[in-house]
């Protein structure tokens, strides 16, 4: 298998082959940005010091020349991948969602469990933008997934680990186009 193979996949990791690559555009924009600092910033860097390094001759004991060229290895590994993703990303605005009302990709979501009431607000984003932390989560992920489609009010059946548990959509909200 060769490296330009290694991604392997036509989909996110675990589904389906064909299945969209949906993205905000916040999101296509970080990784555009994170291709253009790798391949235009980083990496003329590292040329450079590897070029400097096999200056010095021997090559096999040269720690800067190793590992300049590993990191260049990464660097054009990793530009191929975010390549290979922006050519089939599908970015979708959550500003120009028509239809407010229910759960779509890009929604901000607030809803209660029905065990302890607690409420959780997420947001619903693309594979490549999750960030658990700030609250972004996969539209692939069992909670987004339970609550696509959902409106205000709905109850939803969300799969956790120990089995079941109940939830209710207490809020819907998009961003407004600017």
């Amino acid at each position: 298998m060769s490296e330009d193979d290694e991604e392997g996949e036509d989909g996110p990791p675990g589904l389906p082959p064909g299945t969209p690559f949906y993205m905000t555009p916040a999101g296509a924009a970080a990784l555009r940005e994170e291709v253009r600092a790798l391949w235009e910033d980083e990496r003329p860097k590292v040329v450079e010091i590897v070029s400097w390094a096999a200056s010095l001759g021997d090559r096999s004991e040269n720690a800067d020349y190793q590992y300049g060229k590993r990191r260049l290895r990464q660097i054009d590994g990793r530009v191929r991948f975010l390549r290979r993703r922006l050519d089939r990303v599908q970015v979708v605005d959550p500003a120009a969602q028509a239809k407010r009302d229910q759960v779509f990709f890009g929604a901000t979501v607030t809803y209660a469990r029905m065990s302890d009431d607690a409420e959780v607000t997420i947001r619903i984003v693309g594979v490549d933008e999750a960030d658990a932390d700030r609250g972004d989560v996969s539209w692939v992920a069992p909670v987004a997934r339970a609550l696509l489609g959902a409106r205000v009010g709905d109850l939803r059946k969300l799969r956790i680990p120990a089995g079941s548990e109940e939830i209710e959509v207490v809020a819907i909200t998009y961003p407004t186009a600017s």
